[in-house]
This record gives C-alpha cells, sequence and structure tokens, in this order.
C-alpha cells in the first residue's frame, strides 16, 4: 500500500478513529525514544564496559519493539476485555530485570560515567512493562500494591548481584517512579480512548433508538387510522353477505357504505403519510443550527428571504436541509457548516456546504438514495439539485426553485415512499362506473357519517337489518344477533 492510499484511509476515517490511532502510536513509539538518544552515547564508550553497553542498547530497543504488541494488547484487554498478554508482560519483565542487571554491572565496570545515558536506557523498558502492567490490573490500586513491592524485590536483587546499597535505594525509587510515571502516562491513555468509545457507542444507540421510536409512532398513527374503518367494514361486509343470502335489497346499500368507508381509510391513510413526511423549513433551519452546534459545528445560516414561499417550495427546501445535516453527521469529519438562502429572478437558490469531506465525505458522489429522491422533490417543481466537491475539501450541495411552484405539482410519493405510492396507486383503480355510484350513494349514506364510533354505526345497521329481516318474515335475532355480539367484542 502506497503513502496516497494511506493517506486517503487515514482521511477516510472518522475523527475519533483518528485519535484513537494518534493516541495509540505515540504510546507505542514513545518508548523508543530513549534508547535512540542514549545509543550514541553507550555505543561510544571503550575499555571493558563496551560489550555491556552494547547489551544495554540492544535489551532497551528489544523492550521498545516488544512492547509495540504488548501495549497493543493491553489495550484491547483494557477497553474490549480481550484475552491479557500474561506471557509478553512476563518476558518484559524479565528484559526489563536483565537490563538493569546489566546497568548494575556496567557501573562496577567503569564506575558511574555516562550515568545518564544509563539511566535514560531504563526509561524504554520501564513505560512498556510498568505501562502494560497498569493496564492489565484489574484496579488501580491493586497495581500500587504490585509496584509498591516490586521496587524493594528489586533492591534486593541488586544487592543480590553485588551492586552497593546506594545503588539498590536507587533502584527502589526509580522502579516507584516508573510506577507511577506508566500509570499517569498509558492507563491515563486507555481511560481516555475507552471514554471516547464509549460515548461514541452511545450516540449510535441513541441514534438507533430515535429511529425506532418514530417507527412505533408511525405505527400507532396507523393503528388508530385504520384500526375503526377497517373494523366498521368487516362489519359490514359480513351484514351485507348476510342480507344477500336472503335476497334483501339493502345488501346493495351496505356495501356501498363499505366503500364509502374504504375510500374514507384511503384518504385518511393518505393525510396520516402527508403528515409523516411533511417538512417545515423554519423548523428544520433552526434544528440543523442547535443539532450540529452540539456535535461541536459551526453551524451558520443565511436567509436573505423577506418574501412568503410557497409551501411546496417550503416543503422541498425543508428536506433539503435535514438530508444535508444528516450527512453531516454521519458521513462527514467538518468544522463548520454554512447554509444561505437567497431569491433572484423569481427562483430561491438554497446553498448548503460544509469542509468535512474525506474518501467518504458527507454525500459521497452524489449518488446517493437520500440525495436522489431530493432531485426527483426538485424537479417535480421544475427545479434542480447539484451536489458536488469542491476545492479544499468542501461539499456543497447547491437547490434552485421556482417561486411559481405550483401546490399540485408537490408529489410525496418522489422522496421514494412506498406506502403512500401504493396508495395513489390504489387510488387511480377508481373507474369512472364506481365514481358515478359513489355520488349517487353520497345522499344516502350522509347521516351514516355522522356515526362517532364503528359499535354505535355497525350496531345501528345491524339493528336495520333485524328490522328488515322481521318483516320478510324471518327468525327474529338470527344473523343480526351474531353480528351485534362481533361489533361488541371489535368496539
Amino acid at each position: 500500500m502506497g503513502v496516497p492510499a494511506r493517506l486517503t484511509g487515514w482521511r477516510g476515517r472518522s475523527r475519533i478513529a483518528q485519535v484513537d490511532s494518534y493516541m495509540r502510536w505515540t504510546l507505542y513509539l514513545l518508548p523508543f525514544v530513549f534508547p535512540l538518544s542514549a545509543s550514541p552515547t553507550l555505543l561510544s564508550e571503550t575499555g571493558e564496559g563496551r560489550g555491556l553497553s552494547q547489551a544495554v542498547c540492544v535489551l532497551s530497543l528489544g523492550q521498545c519493539v516488544l512492547g509495540v504488541g504488548l501495549l497493543r494488547r493491553a489495550l484491547e484487554h483494557y477497553r474490549m476485555r480481550r484475552p491479557a498478554p500474561w506471557r509478553r508482560a512476563v518476558l518484559a519483565g524479565v528484559l526489563q530485570v536483565a537490563t538493569i542487571v546489566a546497568v548494575v554491572a556496567l557501573v562496577r565496570t567503569d564506575g558511574v560515567t555516562h550515568a545518564t545515558a544509563r539511566g535514560t536506557a531504563l526509561l524504554s523498558g520501564g513505560l512498556t512493562f510498568f505501562g502494560a502492567l497498569s493496564l492489565l490490573a484489574a484496579r488501580v490500586r491493586t497495581y500500587l500494591l504490585w509496584c509498591l513491592v516490586g521496587g524493594p524485590v528489586a533492591g534486593v536483587l541488586v544487592l543480590l548481584f553485588g551492586g552497593r546499597p546506594a545503588g539498590a535505594v536507587v533502584v527502589v525509587f526509580l522502579v516507584w517512579f516508573l510506577a507511577l510515571w506508566s500509570l499517569s502516562t498509558v492507563r491515563t491513555t486507555g481511560w481516555v480512548l475507552a471514554v471516547m468509545w464509549e460515548a461514541e457507542t452511545a450516540r449510535a444507540v441513541q441514534a438507533r433508538l430515535a429511529v425506532a421510536e418514530e417507527r412505533l409512532r408511525f405505527s400507532r398513527d396507523v393503528h388508530d387510522v385504520l384500526g375503526r374503518n377497517l373494523t366498521v367494514i368487516a362489519l359490514k361486509s359480513e351484514l351485507a353477505g348476510q342480507l344477500a343470502r336472503r335476497g334483501s335489497p339493502a345488501a346493495v346499500e351496505q356495501m356501498a357504505e363499505v366503500q364509502r368507508i374504504a375510500r374514507d381509510a384511503q384518504r385518511d391513510m393518505r393525510e396520516v403519510v402527508r403528515g409523516y413526511r411533511e417538512a417545515d423549513l423554519s423548523a428544520e433551519l433552526a434544528g440543523a443550527r442547535a443539532v450540529l452546534g452540539a456535535a461541536g459545528i459551526a453551524c451558520r445560516v443565511d436567509d436573505t428571504v423577506r418574501e412568503e414561499l410557497p409551501s411546496a417550495v417550503r416543503s422541498v427546501l425543508a428536506w433539503t436541509v435535514r438530508e444535508g445535516t444528516t450527512n453531516v453527521l454521519r458521513h462527514a469529519e467538518a468544522g463548520r457548516c454554512a447554509v444561505r438562502l437567497r431569491t433572484a429572478d423569481g427562483r430561491v437558490v438554497m446553498i448548503m456546504e460544509n469542509d468535512g469531506v474525506g474518501s467518504g465525505g458527507a454525500g459521497g458522489s452524489g449518488g446517493g438514495s437520500g440525495l436522489a429522491g431530493l432531485r426527483e422533490r426538485a424537479a417535480a417543481l421544475g427545479g434542480t439539485l447539484a451536489a458536488e466537491r469542491r476545492g479544499k475539501g468542501t461539499f456543497r450541495v447547491t437547490v434552485e426553485l421556482p417561486l411559481a411552484a405550483e401546490e399540485a405539482r408537490v408529489t410525496e410519493e418522489s422522496g421514494g415512499a412506498g406506502g403512500e405510492g401504493a396508495l395513489a396507486v390504489e387510488g387511480a383503480r377508481v373507474t369512472g362506473e364506481a365514481r358515478a355510484a359513489r355520488d349517487e350513494e353520497v345522499p344516502a349514506t350522509e347521516e351514516a357519517r355522522g356515526a362517532g364510533s364503528e359499535g354505535a354505526l355497525a350496531a345501528g345497521e345491524v339493528q336495520g337489518a333485524r328490522d328488515e329481516e322481521a318483516a320478510a318474515g324471518a327468525v327474529p335475532g338470527g344473523g343480526g344477533a351474531v353480528l351485534a355480539a362481533r361489533g361488541g367484542e371489535s368496539s
């Protein structure tokens, strides 16, 4: 993978992923600073301590190389509860002890010359070993207890290998210093990364819950609107069947009423879907400013339109603002977003742009389903929508609509609404004969429209069927009793 591909991959990551990578690799590469800065001094030594100096450099660099994988697995264990890399940690501890022994032997051979360089070489292994240990410990208190005991143990080892008491004391305090330094550096980094990813996960869960809540709300509205009408249709169609079997002309009236109620249900469903899909421009602009501001994105709205826009135009512009805001939050890494609204030559122009374009920037190449739906909405009014990438990582969406757009040209189905589109097709099936029959039946059923509930309406019709059956000599309480009982259960 070349450098351009790596840079593109870096820009395509989310902001939190970029911060995560930066903090991780800073932590991985920090231990290399100490042996690289001490190596020129240690390798320039001559005499009996030359071999030991080279050994100290090799051991220090080896701990740095081992520390990359060790710290990575330790961070995964701390943040995601992956298996703890205890074997690597033990190996790092052995190398650290070996480095301390080599430094003690070097002091005994050449004295305290180059003490700064030798002490610097010890820092890399200390940061690697103690940093990983701080991440593997379940609690900070447990880690501090380990280090409190480990300091005197290291001092005793120095004495066993021929070190002086003063040197043993220095090693004890050096271990304690490395323990506290690693705790404040490595464990704090792991804690910050964990908090960041938890917040990102919570934001994603909150977005999914909001979508689920909206779906539940819509399903409740559909149930409330269609439940009553469907119940009445079921009762009246069964009643019409009973009357038809008896040869009663009232069956035709009942089926006409079923047809009227079905049309009412169709109209109510369209109103529900239309209300669900409507958007208010002022509310969307205020919402975009608030939502983007809460996400740390500076949002500026420049609205120079002073005249009242047609409702059809306002709806399309509002949907553009909503879709653009969603794209900025989900696909872009923007620091600013601007919305400009103006009128010129009988047309209204809205420009929405942000500076968060990466390899997967907001809107992508402009071929997403959201932008495609907006283009259809704009085209329905005789307007245009253009989405393009511009210089300096800017993505712009431009909508241009005529101010004289007719309300009738707005079709809510243009955004890809399957449900209402199906209702429109259903309505188109009404033939000329059915329309004529409906016009004849409206005066006869005008009184029935005033019924407030399906139970009362069905009960009245069933009673009418009873009267008709009694007049025809039918058995009283036959089919009407059954329907009345079913009407009571439905209500």
